[in-house]
């Protein structure tokens, strides 16, 4: 969060604004910007040019609307800006600022358009500006998608120029010394004689300058922080225990809450019985939820226990009650009727197939729980003034619209402040949490109240990564991959998810076979079908979203081909590969791995390739078979995302995505009977233990044209990688996860 207390109401940004001498500056992208958030409420001695850097006598805070979800994104926000801007990197401060349609995300429709990344024709430029303007005429301020930096690269260092210049421009007419013999350095201009204008000392001068257009960005060969190693942001405090999460959140006379609610999705409450509940020390209320009840007290543990002494009647689930009826219902979507989208379509399948296929397979990804580690938490605070919520979300202005929707409030007594979250991987794209604590905080007026679910809660509500099958065959020919068709049945994420927030997606839903359709290889009868299965769990966005299975998919059947082809798997997929930064990363895993080595008895790799989120990603997996079961020994990974700004992070962003994938890929499944997960905790749903993480050697390319976010492309490779090291071990073919109900690992 930064060295300086989070801009958490409008009332403290207000405050910090009154300092004589403030001024907030920003940059849009499109030509009518919106407003600067607040304008109408704040005084004169703050100047709203645009929305991104606060400077007052304070020093500068620079606006990072983006959630931190752990991923750095405040921490490459807040560079983006202090690079242009020259500030010192250990004075910034940083707050998320008001949720506001200024902060807009322009790139997270831009990429959803059914055009691959790389597709740069005129028809894909024209859909992902239209993608673009949607996202700004909805105002649609959404934290996900590997976005946050392809969004902010541009429009972020135009801020802190803008901001920058502006300051210049005010020394200037106070120095009487030409602009273009000024300098910047640590927060202050430098006249030639070394003279140093603090930007607090400027503030008052600049809020007087017109607004430049069209700033000049510095050349990177210049770069002072981008593209070196940083420190995050939020390092110490993470290190030492004193970073804040939304658990964490406290306020005067504060009460504590909790939820439960029927863990059978969609199904009825026939009734409850409280009065144990009601009688136990500390509980102030049992209150009334749909779907279950709610318990307010004197604190957590209490309100806890208490809900767990209320005596429920749930009704049956709304979606099919077991695990197979789930499998069945996404298998009886392989019909005409069901198709939703068939965009590769190459050569002549049908003809190439014709004589019979060489593979013929089907594939099974499970249902897969978020399972943050911080559990879903929210406080609400209704008074006489309006409501004020704080909470961890990705979705901040979604939030605000249930809320009023809630308390028939107006949005603008509503404040909502984002908090940092221990963790997310999509499941804060949600604001179900946010609303349980409204309705709490409407029984106690003026009385604040944090609502922390616990874990089983957690884990039975989630809205789960969808299940889906994939059938496939291929034909080979002269030792090469000559045909490969795939067709992919799952529920659709957008229809469900947005669905949700009340907005109703239109066309296919590519998530159904991202991560397959897109792929950059030449082979010659090439065909990828995605089927709409009904919807029955409720589900959502999970790190990578279909491309997490869609990659095991593809990349396992293309093993499989390679294979009966006699080929190698690097030397076959370079032979196809159709775009330049797709071959150096699969080139660089090559050589980071000694690809086609000996290796010793026992031991063997794995290859696999995706290009998700724009980003091109290939990964090896070694593996080694030891008397205790299959150990991961090793894992490489070679990434390009075009312009690498924290090479720190970037590593540290690889790191995890190979370590939740191939943590998911070995033993995670959310199963379900009598309508309800069997997992609610993580002793039955396990993540990766350190003992059985493999050495993970990474590197980031920069040889393609877009920047492009890293948070979740490394995740879509690593499961395939390893099932195909382990068939490359044993010659036992997976065709479904987790593996370890077919393998043992050590």
């Amino acid at each position: 969060m930064g060295k300086g207390a989070k801009i958490a109401r409008r009332t403290f940004l207000l405050g910090t604004a009154t300092v004589a001498g403030g001024f907030a500056v920003g940059w849009y992208s499109l030509e009518q910007p919106y407003a600067f958030p607040l304008a109408d409420e704040l005084p004169r001695a703050i100047t709203p040019l645009t929305a991104y850097v606060l400077v007052d006598a304070r020093g500068v805070t620079l606006i990072t609307p983006r959630a931190e979800m752990g991923q750095g994104a405040t921490s490459v926000q807040a560079a983006l800006l202090a690079e242009e801007l020259d500030v010192a990197w250990d004075e910034i401060r940083t707050d998320p600022g008001p949720p506001a349609p200024a902060y807009y995300n322009a790139a997270i429709v831009a990429e959803g358009m059914p055009f691959a990344a790389t597709d740069d024709g005129w028809q894909a430029g024209v859909a992902r500006g239209f993608g673009k303007t949607v996202s700004k005429l909805m105002g649609l301020q959404i934290t996900g998608g590997s976005s946050t930096v392809p969004d902010a690269y541009d429009r972020l260092r135009q801020a802190g120029a803008t901001a920058r210049a502006m300051l210049v421009a005010a020394a200037a007419n106070r120095l009487g010394v030409a602009e273009d013999q000024l300098t910047t350095r640590a927060g202050a201009v430098v006249a030639p004689d070394g003279t140093a204008l603090p930007y607090t000392e400027l503030a008052p001068y600049a809020r007087r300058v017109p607004r430049p257009r069209n700033v000049a960005l510095k050349d990177p060969a210049d770069w002072r922080l981008l593209g070196k190693p940083m420190q995050r942001l939020d390092i110490v405090a993470k290190s030492t225990g004193t970073a804040r999460y939304g658990i964490d959140e406290w306020a005067k006379g504060m009460l504590h809450a909790t939820v439960r609610t029927n863990p059978r999705r969609g199904g009825e409450l026939n009734g409850f019985d409280a009065s144990t509940a009601e009688a136990m020390r500390g509980v102030v209320k049992v209150v009334p939820l749909p779907g279950g009840a709610g318990v307010i007290a004197d604190n957590t543990w209490r309100a806890m226990q208490a809900a767990q002494a209320i005596e429920f009647d749930w009704g049956p689930a709304a979606h099919p009650a077991t695990t197979q009826a789930l499998f069945d219902s996404i298998a009886g979507a392989f019909t005409d009727d069901a198709q939703d989208s068939r965009l590769k379509d190459d050569g002549d399948v049908e003809q190439a197939l014709a004589q019979g296929a060489d593979i013929t397979a089907e594939y099974r990804v499970p249902f897969l729980a978020h399972a943050p580690l911080e559990p879903m938490t929210a406080f609400a605070w209704l008074t006489d003034r309006g409501l004020e919520i704080r909470a961890g979300t990705q979705i901040p202005r979604f939030a605000i619209d249930t809320a009023a929707e809630l308390t028939g409030l107006p949005k603008d007594r509503i404040v909502l402040s984002a908090l940092p979250m221990g963790g997310s991987f999509g499941r804060r794209l949600e604001d179900d949490f946010i609303a349980q604590a409204v309705l709490l905080a409407r029984v106690v007026p003026g009385r604040p109240v944090k609502m922390t679910w616990t874990r089983e809660e957690d884990m039975t509500h989630d809205f789960p990564r969808p299940a889906a099958i994939a059938r496939g065959q291929g034909r080979v020919e002269g030792g090469r991959v000559a045909a490969l068709d795939l067709s992919i049945a799952a529920p659709s994420v957008s229809a469900s998810q947005m669905g949700r927030l009340g907005l109703n997606p239109l066309g296919a839903d590519t998530a159904i076979v991202n991560g397959a359709w897109d792929q950059p290889l030449a082979i010659p009868h090439y065909r990828v079908t995605g089927y709409r299965a009904p919807e029955t769990v409720p589900v959502s966005s999970w790190r990578s979203v279909g491309a997490s299975g869609n990659a095991f998919f593809h990349e396992c059947l293309l093993d499989e081909l390679i294979h009966a082809a006699g080929a190698d798997p690097l030397e076959e997929r370079l032979r196809q590969c159709t775009h330049a930064p797709s071959r150096a990363v699969l080139e660089a895993v090559g050589e980071m791995s000694n690809w086609g080595s000996p290796l010793p008895e026992g031991a063997a790799r794995g290859l696999a390739f995706c290009l998700s989120f724009g980003v091109p990603c290939a990964e090896v997996v070694e593996v080694r078979q030891t008397p205790r079961g299959l150990r991961i020994a090793r894992a490489f990974a070679a990434a390009d995302v075009g312009r690498v700004l924290d090479p720190v992070n970037i590593e540290n962003q690889m790191h995890g995505g190979v370590i939740w994938g191939l943590g998911h890929a070995i033993g995670a499944a959310l199963t379900y009977a009598d309508g309800r997960p069997e997992q609610e905790n993580f002793d039955t749903y396990p993540a990766m233990r350190i003992t059985e993480c493999p050495e993970i050697m990474v590197r980031a390319l920069e040889t393609g044209d877009t920047v492009r976010g890293i948070g979740e492309p490394t995740v879509p490779p690593a499961a395939p990688a390893l099932a195909n090291a382990i068939f490359a071990a044993t010659g036992q073919r997976i065709r479904q996860m987790p593996l370890d109900r077919e393998v043992r690992f050590a």
